[in-house]
């Protein structure tokens, strides 16, 4: 049995830009934070914690506070791409690295305009376009490991070219697992209806990091029945806290758990745009509901 190690992101906060007013600074997030009881994070949006890493680790230490990761998103499979994603890389990889983070969550791109939910591009990619973004993705996480020591671990996205199963499970056919492994988020894979356990059960190897959440089916149905984008989702509530949603987390646990290795990961809990006061009692509730809904060994603290 494996130790599974939770933190949890801004993104239960309701963060998703660097600044913007309805969200809530980072101060409170970080108060907030170690008053639920959690001790890892991951940084969130470049630029909403401290991007100079003494500032941030005093920020971190003050609060009893690790990084388990930082995130970058990628667009590889567009032409001319590479200089504008390594750029951002250097960045975020340079900071985790020195506040003592070990991976690298990379997101794909959506196809949908943010603000708007149009199309941007096509919904589909050709075969030479997922060849670019797979070598792409083997490259960067070589070049991330190499570099900085850290991880690159894959997050499947809804709106994105990696979103249903057999998408998930041709990036990872197509992708060296030296260097590119599953962010593996269980919200955004029941998004599509994505089977967690026979992902674990197929790919036990390349399950590289957690990001634990639920969704709620009724909502997401309406969404994709109506294809509207993943921030009008968001706003509907189409993530809930567990274990109001799905997928059922005692048994996902506890095939993690099996894997026979620590993990790392978070809780994450899309909430942009939401009122202040909503994501702590949140996050509390969701740290007490996974301490106690499964065999699996779950660690909360860091080791000192």
């Amino acid at each position: 049995m494996s130790t599974i190690t939770i933190g949890t992101a801004p993104d239960s906060w309701g963060v998703w830009f660097p600044d913007d007013p309805e969200q809530v600074p980072p101060s409170r997030f970080l108060d907030e934070v170690a008053e639920a009881g959690y001790e890892w994070i991951e940084l969130g949006p470049y630029g909403y914690l401290p991007k100079d890493p003494a500032e941030l680790k005093d920020s971190l230490d003050s609060h009893g506070l690790g990084v388990l990761a930082g995130t970058v998103f990628e667009h590889l499979h567009r032409p001319d791409s590479w200089d504008a994603v390594w750029i951002q890389v250097t960045d975020v990889a340079a900071l985790t690295q020195a506040v003592g983070g070990t991976h690298i969550v990379v997101i794909p791109d959506v196809w949908r305009h943010h603000k708007t939910g149009e199309a941007v591009e096509s919904r589909d990619l050709t075969p030479e376009q997922w060849a670019q973004k797979t070598s792409g993705l083997d490259e960067l996480g070589r070049r991330i490991l190499e570099e900085y020591g850290l991880h690159v671990q894959f997050h499947p996205h809804a709106d994105s070219h990696v979103g249903y199963q057999p998408d998930i499970e041709r990036l990872l056919e197509s992708t060296n697992p030296e260097w590119v492994n599953l962010c593996f988020d269980t919200g955004h894979i029941a998004y599509y209806s994505g089977d967690c356990l026979e992902l674990i059960q197929k790919y036990p190897e390349r399950i590289g990091y957690l990001h634990l959440k639920q969704v709620n089916p009724a909502i997401v149905e309406r969404v994709l029945d109506k294809d509207l984008s993943f921030p009008e989702a968001v706003r509907m509530g189409a993530m809930i806290e567990p274990p109001l949603g799905v997928p059922d987390m005692p048994p996902l646990l506890e095939a993690v758990a099996d894997l026979g290795r620590d993990i790392d990961g978070i809780i994450e809990h899309d909430l942009y745009p939401c009122p202040p006061d909503l994501p702590l009692p949140i996050a509390k509730r969701t740290k007490d509901y996974l301490s106690t809904c499964s065999t699996a060994t779950i660690e909360f603290g860091r080791q000192q």
